[in-house]
């Protein structure tokens, strides 16, 4: 195993008269590694919804990953397969072969003989003399020494990079010859040599009940990591799900002894006679799409079979024209059936459709039809998304009532837009007894927004961190929260590491960026140190970050930008560097709060100098009060948020800092950050004078009421930053006792009644309301405080306002193919305030039917402008850094129609600002195919 993947074996001998002989031969070894990992079902087949055990065997005390996919998965990209040929591909030398410089020996002189006749050979390419092959004779004469392949012993032990130490003689002289030049056209020789030797072959690659009612179709079924105990073995039983498919299974094993990979073993799920359906992932809302049953029977005898879709309240249908739905299938038959299906209700629709063996007296196949004895009849059933015209919206009413002085009241006007889609708006109150307890429940989305760039990934990972300290520090952590938790630590953390430069800085893009970028490898830096009491973090990681940014240390002490700025609006007022030399210092004293490092007390002496200067940027200034609250520097720490507290915008009983010349959202995100920042601030010890938690409960209050429905808020920095300052405030005002009643009632007579305690304050308590648009009342009585929210979703058409982007789509489409295609054309141009964007996400919706081409996919990653592509759920999201400001840009996608779905409606295309998302526009796209119109044509 130590010589894989190749032996190389010499042989040689030394003969009496000092003559030494040699050959070698690399010789493949097969191969294999030291954990000795194997995988197996306890069946080779079962019938869905079975259970099933699978036996690992591995070294013990190994720490297992296995996993099951659907066969089908792992053949769009089998070169991802982990394999024993796999690792050893990855080892950075196969064989050795040559030496290095510093030990090679020097030319051997030539042995000169006459050349013969030149003969040209114009195939061969003219070769240029070299002063390594020896000094010329006389004017226009060179000495050509042409190389050998294993022409001496020598050569022998070269290749194969032994180097000897040896009297005798192991090296044949080279022959050198004379060049002579032929009317002035330069030198010509007639020397042809045996074109190398290929390379070594590669090695081999080691390659029921009588009804089933069948809802569970995953991709990938098995996920998990599995512990090997003091013996070699470990079984795990699991339900097998109901796709009729064959399922591929492997496992690595890490232990003291090493690693170790097992071969794939596969499980087939079948049953002899089974029904399965094809339809579109998404539907709009007055589309009509064609539902297709294909019936299997793979019996040794012929049935009569009867398929029928189950009637439903949620869509219509009508049987397909000559259809029928009552016929003789024999073996090794199967037979399509299809309905005209119309959805009538928003959501997910499920679709129930039985195939049943029929036990009737009438001739099959020349043959009486015969039941099976298992399975005589298969259900499916599978759900639809059915969405509104136009583009979702959402809108969130919060409110935290704390009635412990007497009750508290809050009342809501649900206003819809002037345009809206009849029909899309609904709403619902929900109730928590913890300020934490919205973002804990839905840690996975805090934002309605893709997550496909490192930055983004974080926010899948930062807030887990503080929600683990909150409930950490007042006794509410469980181990179902914590395991929960650590899922999306442990993947949040392997995601970020492909964003990782080799100079352990990190980029949004990873290494498709030309460098790390400074703010973001600060929030990677302390997030991680954050997350290693909870899982492994590989300590170097830190270190190598940490070294990075110290690195970017000016003789000032300010830290230097590399790479660009989350958001441009960070640029104003102060010089970039002391922004951003705050959030790194910052950063490092969270690591470990040693204020007396050299790099930490030189970034404090850059912002001291700073502050001395007049500051003319209130978002630096409130990053500046929390940096040095951290240095435990008090005299600065007051006199900055003294100041602050004198910008302070108040209203309704809150408080919130914006910047100047601002208003309405227009900069909602750094609002939302800056009053965070100030929160820290006023939350780090010690507590200042005259600001006590009844002070600063004014400031959570307005934080809370900018929460959208998911916990988070408008991007990915103004939630991280927010989520840690109110889990500070929690853990700070967090109380064991207390009872309290809420009470929502409506001007329409709704009435609904909460009850919130210590045994259910994590508790996501929701009810739907009935009246939208409407007035609401939420009343509050008790001893503890609860977050309320009122969560508004409805969808708008496009825009036709002024938006800071403009946005416009062209079709070129090929109806007449066998599959028709559509090429959409989008331009996309920014005329805003700004010289340029911020990050800029162009999400483009897929028509119902549609799927987006994988040469068009491809054509479009390699397109320069383009960071990133995410498909996902019936969505494409391009990823551009920036757009300059009036410059029109334009992309290409090909579009193929996987099903024929009719009365099509438009899709929506939408350009907006990542971290401004108030700058955004939308437009609508249509298939020409779904008219018959060919003006458009190819």
């Amino acid at each position: 195993m130590e010589l894989a993947p190749y032996a190389q074996v010499v042989v040689y001998a030394v003969m009496p008269g000092g003559e030494m002989l040699a050959d070698s031969q690399d010789i493949p070894v097969q191969l294999c590694l030291k954990n000795k990992v194997s995988l197996n079902f306890s069946s080779a087949q079962t019938l869905p919804a079975e259970r099933v055990t699978l036996t690992l065997k591995a070294q013990p005390k190994s720490l297992c990953s296995i996993r099951a996919m659907d066969q089908s998965v792992l053949l769009l990209q089998p070169e991802q397969e982990l394999t024993v040929d796999y690792v050893y591909d990855k080892l950075p030398v196969q064989t050795l072969s040559g030496y290095p410089y510093e030990v090679d020996d020097e030319p051997f002189p030539c042995i000169f003989r006459p050349w013969p006749l030149p003969v040209e050979h114009p195939a061969e390419p003219e070769a240029e003399p070299s002063p390594e092959f020896g000094s010329p004779i006389r004017r226009k004469r060179s000495i050509f020494r042409p190389p050998s392949q294993n022409d001496d012993v020598y050569s022998v032990f070269k290749n194969i990079g032994v180097k000897i130490v040896t009297n005798s003689d192991v090296r044949k002289p080279h022959e050198c010859f004379w060049f002579h030049e032929l009317d002035g056209r330069g030198p010509v020789a007639s020397w042809h040599h045996a074109p190398p030797p290929p390379p070594p072959p590669a090695p081999a690659s080691s390659k029921g009940p009588k009804e089933t009612v069948r809802v569970y179709f995953p991709e990938t079924w098995i996920w998990d990591l599995v512990a090997v105990g003091d013996n070699d073995s470990v079984e795990v039983e699991k339900t097998v799900p109901d796709t009729i498919t064959q399922w591929a299974a492997g496992a690595f094993c890490v232990s003291p002894v090493g690693f170790g990979v097992a071969p794939n073993t596969g499980l087939t799920v079948f049953q002899p006679f089974f029904v399965s359906l094809t339809l579109p992932y998404s539907v709009i809302r007055g589309e009509v799409f064609t539902l297709k049953a294909t019936v299997f029977n793979y019996l040794n005898s012929c049935i009569t079979v009867e398929v029928s879709l189950a009637e439903s309240s949620q869509y219509s249908f009508r049987d397909c024209e000559g259809c029928q739905y009552n016929v003789c299938l024999c073996g090794e038959q199967s037979r399509t059936f299809s309905w005209i299906v119309t959805p009538t209700a928003l959501g997910e629709v499920s679709l129930n459709v039985s195939a049943q063996a029929l036990n009737t007296p009438a001739l099959c196949g020349n043959e009486v039809s015969t039941v099976p004895d298992v399975g005589q009849k298969d259900t499916v059933i599978r759900t639809l998304l059915v969405e509104a015209e136009g583009s979702p919206q959402m809108v969130g009413y919060n409110a935290l009532l704390c009635p412990a002085k007497g009750p508290v009241t809050k009342n809501f006007s649900l206003l819809l837009p002037e345009k809206f889609v009849a029909g899309s708006a609904r709403a619902s109150v929900s109730v928590l007894g913890d300020l934490m307890g919205r973002a804990m429940k839905n840690l996975d989305k805090l934002l309605s927004m893709p997550y496909g760039c490192g930055e983004q990934n974080m926010l899948l990972f930062a807030p887990d961190v503080f929600i683990l300290d909150y409930l950490k520090s007042s006794g509410q952590l469980t181990p179902a929260i914590l395991n929960k938790a650590k899922v999306f630590l442990q993947s949040g953390y392997q995601r970020e590491l492909t964003y990782k430069h080799h100079d352990g800085s990190y980029s949004a893009f990873g290494d498709s960026d030309e460098s790390g970028n400074t703010w973001l490898t600060a929030f990677v830096m302390k997030s991680f140190a954050g997350a290693s009491a909870y899982i492994f973090v590989d300590p170097q990681t830190i270190k190598d970050a940490r070294s990075w940014l110290a690195q970017l240390q000016k003789s000032s002490g300010c830290i230097r930008s590399v790479g660009k700025l989350f958001s441009n609006d960070m640029q104003g007022g102060v010089s970039d560097d002391v922004t951003l030399t705050a959030y790194v210092t910052a950063a490092m004293l969270e690591l470990d709060g040693n204020a007396s490092d050299p790099v930490v007390r030189r970034c404090l002496e850059c912002l001291r100098t700073a502050v001395s200067a007049q500051l003319d940027n209130l978002y630096t200034t409130a990053l500046l009060s929390y940096t040095f609250s951290l240095a435990g520097d008090q005299e600065l720490r007051s006199r900055l948020i003294s100041r602050l507290d004198q910008e302070a915008s108040t209203e309704g009983g809150t408080r919130h800092w914006k910047r100047q010349g601002t208003s309405g959202d227009s900069a909602g995100s750094l609002e939302v950050e800056m009053t965070s920042y100030v929160l820290l601030a006023l939350l780090t010890p010690p507590p200042l004078q005259g600001f006590s938690l009844d002070n600063v409960s004014s400031i959570v209050r307005w934080l809370v009421q900018q929460q959208n429905p998911y916990g988070g808020f408008s991007s990915t920095q103004d939630s991280v930053v927010a989520l840690q300052a109110l889990a500070r405030y929690a853990a700070a005002t967090y109380s064991p006792q207390g009872t309290t009643t809420v009470r929502v009632s409506s001007s329409g007579g709704q009435d609904q009644v909460f009850t919130v305690n210590q045994d259910n304050r994590l508790l996501y308590q929701e009810e739907q309301l009935s009246q939208v648009p409407g007035e609401y009342s939420i009343s509050a009585e008790g001893q503890s405080c609860v977050l309320t929210q009122i969560s508004l979703y409805y969808n708008i058409p496009p825009p036709n306002s002024f938006s800071a982007f403009t946005i416009t789509t062209s079709i070129l489409a090929k109806c007449s193919a066998a599959q028709p295609q559509l090429i959409l054309l989008v331009y996309v141009r920014y005329q805003g305030r700004r010289e340029e964007t911020n990050m800029v996400v162009i999400n483009i919706k897929l028509l119902s039917g549609f799927v987006l081409d994988q040469d068009s996919l491809k054509q479009l990653q390699n397109d320069s402008s383009v960071k990133r592509v995410d498909v996902d759920q019936g969505f494409i999201n391009i990823y551009l850094d920036e757009l300059k400001k009036d410059v029109t840009q334009m992309y290409s996608v090909t579009l193929e129609e996987d099903q024929q779905i009719r009365n099509l409606k438009p899709a929506v295309v939408k350009v907006y600002d990542y971290y401004q998302t108030s700058d955004q526009a939308a437009t609508e796209y249509s298939s020409p195919c779904a008219e018959s119109d060919s003006a458009n044509q190819v």
